[in-house]
This record gives structure tokens, C-alpha cells and sequence, in this order.
């Protein structure tokens, strides 16, 4: 029996690489267990299943809670932009940029020496039917322009602000590197938010904000994540300052799958955003925006996956329960109670799934378990006599559980699987940071490492941040560097490049 057993096994894993061999085990996980499908005929442009379309519904349902929680309203903008507002854009981006790299406030720059904007990087839309277009759109990067074009309609005074709208869409970017499903594609399924305030200071409080909204949803997710104020040179030209969220993945490479952007009243300068104050005075708006994506599926996919397949948590998962009849077809009443449970489930608000198909037990847990079904149910004759049903955890362990007030003993096992992925999750982690070896400077005035570094870590070190220094930094060790954390090292420590006494703590990485 144990011989037939394994067989299953190895059919049901059959294509699945070891996780252990993250770059292969990634694409190909995503496809087995239904999650996309990468034929569709266009390049970064996957097709979503049923199973992962779910999945990545109910993180988007655990972002409304939170957009509700916080005061948050709803909007759908059009997908079309006209040309006019991305020129509005670049020309509002070039200059703050090059002001930046230039060192002088942008109202020191004329309009002829910025630099061409992202013309390049939109999908332009330049005819409809047999007419071409006299004004080009484009599809939507992003929303600043379509929304603050109408937030300077709807801000008139005080009492309007803050403004805190959100929208889950769909965005397009012309990209041109490796796609992989959920990671880097050209058409995003993204979430954006953003505010509008009446002074500096209360867009600084929705960024607090933004912050403890991401950690209630990486909690859900179980996610461990890494917080840095990116450097200026890796900030959007746009904003004052980004503030970034990392997920460090099994390879040791870190995945964006957040951030938040303080624009001051860069923006609203630019679109004439601008509010009546109590005092009579008009002002313009300050401006925050906090954007996600489908990078968190991903994130979710590769974190907490294995070499059976995915895990899922259980705030997400499609399936939170499966429920497996055992020799049903020689007790009646086991089809009874499978019903009878599967109810009871429902009703408390489990998302249940019964698999009564005519496939042996055997075939049915390896095909749950490639799908990362949080909890597996198995309920037989021996069960029912015992008034147990075995409870069978993804994350490992097993155990029979009473059918009587079965609804809470399985909300306890789900508990359980979501505190082992975060314990697992928070591990790796923990596990994968470690400090920077020192930088040596020969006579030659190179610069090198004392050590040498392992692949697959985060590096973490004392930087003053300067971009001479940061220059130096990034050559030395061939990493990416993320910026500096926002709990910083209680003592000064000296800069690694410069000597300079700092207490910025700074994370180092290899990047998707």
C-alpha cells in the first residue's frame, strides 16, 4: 500500500522542481496549481484561473476592510488618459528631477531645459475604428493624473479634506525586462490610494497610517517584511520621500510589494489642487499615495511554498477546509455527515469544499496539497464511530478533532497553520540578515570587501547615504542597497564607506 502511495505522490508532483531550486520551482508552481495559465498570446499578459483569481479576491477583500477601517472611499476612474495629462506629468517629473540632481529648488529650472518624461514606458491607444485619434491616450501606468485632474474639481475648502479615495484596477506598463507571473507583468492588478490634506503634517499621519495598514495585512498574510526609506537617487522623482515594503523571498532576493509616497504639494502645485483654509487663505494640498499589487500573491506563492506546492494562509486561502469522504460508498451515513459538517462550516463562515469525486483519498490529498489548501478533513466510518473527524494540517501534524462544535476546533487548526507559516515565515527571515563584512580601501583606492558574501542574504550596515559613498557601497558588493530602516541603531556607529559617525541602519540586497 505504501508502494501504490508513493506512486500518487509522484504523479501528483510530477513537473514540480524542488523548492530548494526557487527559479524553476516558482513558474512552474504557479501553473500546476491553477493559478494562471501564460499562454495567452501577448507577453506578461497571463490569463488568472478561478483558483487564483480567488485567492487574490480575498486579499484584495482584506484590503477594503482596511480601506473601510480608515475612512477610505471607493472610486473606479476610466482606463483611457489623454495625452495632454501624461505631458502634464512628464513635465512636472523631469523637472523635480533634474532639480533634484541638479541640487536647487525646481522653480529655478525653465520648461526647455527638463528632460523628456515616460512617453516610453505607456501603451498608447492612437485610433478608434478607421479614425485616427487627435489627441492620443494612453492606458493607465498609474492614476495621479486622471485623479488629481478631478480632485482640483472637488477640493474647495477645509471641510473637504482629508480627501482618502482608493481604487483596485488594472494598470499597464511596457515592461521590457523577464516577466514572471504575479512579480513583473505589463498588465497589474493593483491597488492605489490617494489622499489629499490640508498642511505637511497630516499627510505625514496618513503615511503612519499607510504603515499600520501594511502590517495588519501582512499579518493576515503572514508575511515578515523589511521597511526602508529608499535612498533619494531610487525615491520617485515625483515624491519627497518613498517609503518601501520588501518581502525577502526563499532565493534571498527581496520583491516590492509595497510603498508610500509623500508628495508635500509638489502635485497639487501642479494641477492647481488647492483648498479655501478657516482663516480665508487658499493653500494648496498636501499629498500622500500608497500603492500594492499582485506581488503580494506572489509573495505569499513563494514564502510560504514548499516542495509539495503552495501553503496558503488561511485569510486567503480559496479553500480554507477540504473535506475528503473516506469509504463512503460502504456507510451512507459518512455522505450524511460530510453534508452535515460541510454546513456547519459555512455557516460559521469556513470556506469549505467538499471532494466527492470518484478518485482514491490518495490522489485527492496530493492534489489539495499542491493547491496549499490550509486544512484537510477526512471523515470515514472508524470516524464516525469514534464522533471524530481527522484533521490533517498543511504545515504538518495531524489529529482527530470532535464532530461535536467541530466549527471551533477548526477554527483552532487554522489558527495554527497561520501562527506556523508566521513563525516559519519571520525565521527565514531572521535568519537571512546578517551584517556586512568590512569595506577595505587599498592603495590603489579600490574598494573590497573583508569576506566574501554569500548569495541568498540580506546585508545589513551602518551608511551615512550619500551618493558618492552609496556609489562605492553598491560596486564593493554587488547589491542593491534598499535605504535605511525607520528603527535605527540606538548608538552612532561609524558609516562604512565615509567613517562618519550615523545611525542609519541600512539594508543591502539582490532585487527583483
Amino acid at each position: 500500500m505504501a508502494d501504490a502511495d508513493d506512486d500518487v505522490r509522484a504523479a501528483a508532483k510530477r513537473g514540480i522542481p524542488p523548492h530548494s531550486d526557487f527559479n524553476a520551482w516558482y513558474p512552474a508552481i504557479v501553473e500546476i496549481a491553477d493559478l494562471v495559465d501564460k499562454r495567452y498570446p501577448i507577453k506578461g499578459m497571463d490569463v488568472w484561473r478561478p483558483y487564483g483569481w480567488k485567492a487574490m479576491k480575498l486579499i484584495d477583500q482584506l484590503t477594503h476592510t482596511e480601506m473601510e477601517r480608515t475612512g477610505h472611499q471607493e472610486v473606479n476612474f476610466p482606463l483611457l488618459i489623454p495625452q495632454e495629462l501624461l505631458e502634464r506629468e512628464n513635465r512636472l517629473i523631469a523637472r523635480l528631477k533634474a532639480a533634484r540632481e541638479a541640487g536647487v529648488d525646481p522653480s529655478e529650472l525653465r520648461i526647455e531645459d527638463e528632460p523628456e518624461g515616460f512617453a516610453n514606458e505607456v501603451y498608447w491607444v492612437r485610433h478608434a475604428g478607421e479614425h485616427e485619434l487627435e489627441q492620443p491616450m494612453f492606458l493607465r501606468p498609474t492614476s495621479e493624473t486622471a485623479m488629481y485632474t478631478l480632485f482640483a474639481l472637488w477640493v474647495r475648502s477645509h471641510a473637504d479634506l482629508p480627501l482618502k479615495m482608493y481604487q483596485i484596477v488594472n494598470t499597464f506598463r511596457y515592461e521590457t525586462k523577464q516577466t514572471r507571473s504575479f512579480i513583473r507583468v505589463r498588465e497589474i492588478h493593483f491597488f492605489e490610494a490617494h489622499t489629499a490634506h490640508a498642511d505637511e503634517d497630516d499627510a505625514t499621519r496618513q503615511i503612519e497610517e499607510d504603515l499600520d495598514i501594511v502590517a495588519r495585512l501582512m499579518h493576515e498574510l503572514c508575511l515578515p517584511y523589511l521597511v526602508n526609506r529608499r535612498p533619494v537617487w531610487d525615491t520617485f522623482p515625483g515624491a519627497w520621500y518613498t517609503i518601501a515594503i520588501d518581502v525577502l523571498m526563499p532565493n534571498g532576493r527581496t520583491l516590492q510589494v509595497a510603498s508610500c509616497h509623500h508628495y508635500r504639494d509638489q502635485w497639487a502645485e501642479a494641477f492647481d489642487i488647492s483648498y479655501e483654509a478657516e482663516d480665508g487663505e487658499h493653500r494648496h494640498c498636501h499629498q500622500t499615495t500608497y500603492g500594492m499589487s499582485e506581488r503580494l500573491l506572489g509573495a505569499v506563492v513563494g514564502v510560504h511554498g514548499d516542495d509539495s506546492g503552495l501553503i496558503l494562509p488561511p485569510s486567503m486561502a480559496p479553500h480554507q477546509v477540504v473535506l475528503i469522504p473516506v469509504a463512503a460508498h460502504t456507510s451512507p451515513e459518512v455522505g450524511d455527515m460530510v453534508s452535515q459538517v460541510s454546513e456547519q462550516l459555512r455557516a460559521a463562515g469556513i470556506r469549505v469544499h467538499v471532494d466527492d469525486r470518484d478518485l482514491r483519498p490518495g490522489q485527492k490529498y496530493y492534489d489539495w496539497e499542491i493547491r496549499g489548501v490550509p486544512l484537510r478533513l477526512e471523515i470515514g466510518p472508524r470516524d464516525l464511530s469514534s464522533g471524530t473527524a481527522l484533521a490533517v494540517r498543511r504545515t504538518g501534524g495531524k489529529q482527530s478533532i470532535p464532530l461535536e462544535g467541530i466549527s471551533e476546533a477548526v477554527g483552532s487548526e487554522l489558527d495554527a497553520v497561520a501562527d506556523e507559516l508566521r513563525r516559519r515565515s519571520s525565521q527565514h527571515q531572521a535568519d537571512c540578515i546578517h551584517a556586512l563584512p568590512d569595506l577595505i580601501q587599498n592603495e590603489d583606492g579600490e574598494w573590497s570587501l573583508s569576506e566574501k558574501i554569500e548569495d541568498g542574504l540580506v546585508h545589513e550596515v551602518a551608511f551615512c547615504g550619500n551618493d558618492a559613498a552609496a556609489e562605492v557601497l553598491e560596486k564593493a558588493t554587488g547589491l542593491t542597497i534598499l535605504g535605511h530602516t525607520l528603527d535605527e541603531y540606538d548608538e552612532p556607529r561609524p558609516c562604512c564607506v565615509t567613517g562618519e559617525m550615523t545611525t542609519k541602519r541600512q539594508h543591502l540586497a539582490r532585487m527583483y
